[in-house]
């Protein structure tokens, strides 16, 4: 899997790395950098995140953002399920593979396991708050939450969690913005809904958070909470400039979610959760898998080493099927 690599790695506080050296070559090869996002609050939030680490290292480089617009987001009111993957990225990476582009932004989350040929992942920064957060009209946890509450999600993983914590809500799809959700949630189509607490906290909207979901009991999809830089597996040059801010740690707990998602041959579309948290040489993998309806869940807990995190995917996987997930599995194929 290529796009997970955790060879080519960097640390953003270390001393000087591959993306220091090759600063005067990018400035002599032309010194604007085009940067790829999608046009909401938030993506390009999370594109100047990641701009405010490359700014200081290259002040001599003009980074100029370019929006553009994806499936998804020009189909904001169709159902996601329909949609395939990829939905958020694909008009991205054309735009890099035809050279438009030197680099885009991501959330990790919206990216495939799979990468287009010709790209690959060059940056992982570290990780933001994983966790799901509950938002709604009474400002009361899940389990307060009255019978028949209207909660908003267009995730299959999301109302595989909901439903099996609390079957007697009913789960609204709900679509938009960060802020377009929230305003839907406070009665407009529903009485709430769960969202990713980084897209909250990165868009300073945290005050309307009514509670942290347990990443252990509402387990997180592969890469949320991660910003991804996205450049062409080709070009040394800007390979080498986003090797500076790769966070290590963070592409090592990536690679194993990604790999343990890629193993199912499932996507977003998929009740699927994987969440790797490392402590050294060490890394416990949690993972989900359910049925939309959340009657049948199955969730293991796998540990191993950090910088083995296929190995560790690979005993996820198994773990799930000795749980009595292999049938599930098999009617996914």
């Amino acid at each position: 899997m290529a796009a997970a690599n955790p060879e080519n790695t960097g640390d953003a506080e270390t001393g000087e790395t591959g993306g220091d050296r090759l600063a005067g070559h990018a400035d002599n090869a032309g010194n604007i950098i085009r940067v790829g996002s999608r046009a909401s609050d938030l993506a390009l939030r999370q594109t100047e995140q990641v701009l405010e680490k490359l700014r200081p290292r290259y002040p001599q480089l003009d980074f100029q953002v370019i929006t553009v617009t994806t499936q998804g987001d020009a189909n904001a009111a169709a159902p996601l399920a329909g949609m395939g993957l990829g939905v958020f990225v694909k008009e991205i990476e054309q735009q890099l593979l035809s050279g438009q582009l030197d680099l885009a932004v991501h959330s990790l989350k919206d990216l495939p396991t799979v990468l287009p040929e010709g790209l690959a992942l060059a940056a992982l920064l570290p990780r933001a708050d994983p966790r799901d957060v509950l938002v709604n009209r009474w400002g009361c946890s899940l389990e307060r939450l009255p019978a028949g509450a209207r909660i908003g999600t267009s995730s299959p993983r999301r109302q595989a969690q909901l439903l099996h914590c609390r079957p007697d809500l009913v789960v609204t799809p709900i679509r938009g913005s960060v802020p377009t959700r929230l305003r839907k949630a406070d009665g407009e189509e529903c009485d709430g809904a769960v969202l990713a607490a980084a897209g909250l906290i990165r868009l300073g909207l945290t005050d309307c958070i009514t509670e942290y979901l347990s990443p252990q009991q509402f387990v997180p999809p592969p890469g949320q909470g991660i910003l991804a830089v996205e450049t062409r597996a080709g070009d040394d040059r800007m390979l080498g400039l986003l090797r500076a801010v790769d966070h290590a740690p963070t592409r090592y707990a990536a690679t194993a979610e990604r790999a343990f998602l890629e193993r199912l041959g499932g996507g977003c579309q998929v009740p699927v959760g994987a969440y790797a948290q490392s402590d050294g040489e060490l890394m416990l993998l949690t993972v989900f898998l359910g049925t939309p309806d959340g009657q049948q869940t199955f969730q293991a807990k796998v540990r191993g080493l950090t910088h083995d995190p296929h190995q560790l995917a690979a005993d996820a996987h198994l773990a799930l099927v000795e749980r009595g997930g292999g049938g599930l599995l098999e009617g996914m194929a």
